[in-house]
């Protein structure tokens, strides 16, 4: 059984708890504190556990030549990508407020701490765990520190190789048992031919005590609740209020209805998941009542005939009579009756 750990107060993940679901609003907020507000609020009236963020301290994630770079994109808020950035950048007061705020609501707040004195400040804020985005993923002294930090962590692992994720696994464990691994493809959207599923169960293989998860960048929702039929214990979607909005992240978003219905999906796979115990329920009476076959004479039988196989059939019988698995026990013995064409061989008919 993999690992189970508490995520968040009173939210364990792993073994066989529910799915965590992350709505993943990035900076689709467009630097708009209300417009964050309001996506906080819908991803928990769609259903999700958690809304989550990314918080940069930009001048220890980017160069003075990045920040400096012109930006022309469609998607540009600035003349620089430094302008950009610093237009789509919360500052430490709007975060404390989006914190209360998700709090007041009754949903989980944390976000992607870009840089290490990014999750310094998101350690102050007091999140219940760090998310490691990709491009982090093998960065081993921000790991390092972060896994130091003693906080639950969910990490990424986008555009790393598996000998990569190796290293991953033993620098997080090595000061935090407490942390899963998300299969993701770093592509913005997604083609179903590159997202490789699959990779879950060899994490589930080779990481068997640290639960296994998602991060998805594709359109739609079918392929992240075919990740939660595989055993995905966390799923992450990045999720908008309107996939025309200016944004890089914006077309490989869900929008409300969207997540919404994957929530749904994701509860309903995980109810038919079930058991791993295989038997005829009681749902099942009335079919096996209506439909359910047993053993009858294909021939009229004499009374202490010894039976065979050739000697019966299987029919829907009435009354039902002993059922068709259990029929080559009785060749070898007699009837003590005897029993015409056609009818239902009954377990007081055997001597």
């Amino acid at each position: 059984m993999p690992l189970q750990f508490e995520l968040c107060p009173g939210r364990m993940v792993g073994g066989d708890h529910p799915c965590f679901i992350i709505a993943e609003i990035g900076q689709n907020h467009q630097g708009d504190i209300e417009i964050a507000k309001k996506m906080i609020k819908m991803a928990k009236d769609c259903g999700a556990d958690c809304a989550k963020f990314q918080k940069s301290e930009l001048e220890h994630k980017f160069s003075k030549r990045a920040l400096e770079r012109p930006y022309n994109s469609k998607h540009s808020w600035g003349k620089t990508y430094g302008d950009h950035k610093r237009h789509l950048e919360f500052s430490h007061v709007q975060y404390r407020e989006l914190k209360k705020f998700a709090d007041g609501i009754g949903i989980f707040f944390t976000a992607s701490g870009m840089d290490e004195m990014a999750v310094e400040f998101l350690d102050e804020l007091d999140v219940p765990f760090f998310k490691v985005a990709s491009c982090d993923a093998n960065n081993f002294p921000y790991l390092e520190k972060t896994a130091k930090k003693g906080r639950p962590m969910v990490v990424s692992t986008g555009m790393q190789s598996m000998e990569t994720i190796r290293q991953v696994y033993k620098t997080v464990k090595q000061y935090n048992e407490n942390f899963t691994l998300l299969q993701c493809t770093s592509a913005y959207p997604l083609d179903p031919k590159d997202v490789n599923l699959k990779v879950i169960k060899e994490y589930q293989k080779e990481f068997p005590d640290v639960p296994i998860g998602y991060s998805g960048h594709e359109q739609g929702i079918c392929i992240t609740v075919a990740a939660v039929a595989m055993g995905a214990k966390v799923v992450e979607r990045h999720v908008t209020l309107d996939k025309t909005l200016r944004g890089n992240d914006h077309e490989a978003s869900l929008e409300p209805a969207e997540l919404a219905e994957l929530v749904r999906s994701i509860r309903l796979v995980e109810m038919a998941m079930g058991s791993t115990v295989k038997q005829m329920l009681p749902c099942e009476k009335n079919c096996h009542d209506k439909l359910g076959k047993s053993v009858v004479a294909k021939v009229a039988i004499s009374k202490g005939t010894v039976l065979s196989l050739d000697l019966f059939a299987v029919k829907v019988g009435e009354p039902r009579g002993i059922s068709p698995e259990n029929m080559q026990q009785l060749v070898g013995k007699k009837l003590n009756v005897d029993v015409e064409e056609d009818e239902s061989i009954l377990a007081n008919m055997i001597e």
